[in-house]
């Protein structure tokens, strides 16, 4: 696969269930390295296997990337971000606040489980 960003471009990526915006910092065969450097999409809880359930076995906890962590994501996952970089403890707190509103729309079990989840992240964030 042929790499049509480089590295120092800016970006959106998305890592498992979150969406970042962060920096190309090496060029992978089929991943780019990115460094996190806001959040635009918090993470979903629970299980992915079992989407929506909240009996299952293992209720997964998912924290979202930290400030200038690195991960590898996907070539195909990877866009060029056009736009003004957000603080990463802002980004974090809007993509956060939305996710709680969005799961206090929906008020399934599934929902009331993942806001127990992002409470405890929320006061470990510190926001």
């Amino acid at each position: 696969m042929e790499h049509t960003l480089q590295t120092g471009d800016i970006v959106t990526g998305i890592y498992k269930t979150g969406k970042y915006i962060g920096e190309i910092t090496a060029l992978r065969p089929q991943h780019y390295l990115v460094k996190v450097l806001a959040v635009l999409k918090h993470p979903t809880q629970g299980d992915l296997h079992s989407v929506k359930q909240a009996d299952v076995p293992l209720f997964h906890e998912r924290r979202a990337l930290a400030y200038r962590e690195q991960t590898n994501i996907p070539m195909q996952m990877v866009k060029k971000y056009e736009g003004e970089l957000p603080d990463y403890k802002d980004s974090l707190r809007q993509a956060l606040e939305k996710q709680i509103a969005d799961l206090k729309e929906d008020g399934s079990p599934w929902a009331e489980r993942c806001l127990e989840n992002l409470y405890t992240l929320q006061t470990e964030y510190k926001l």
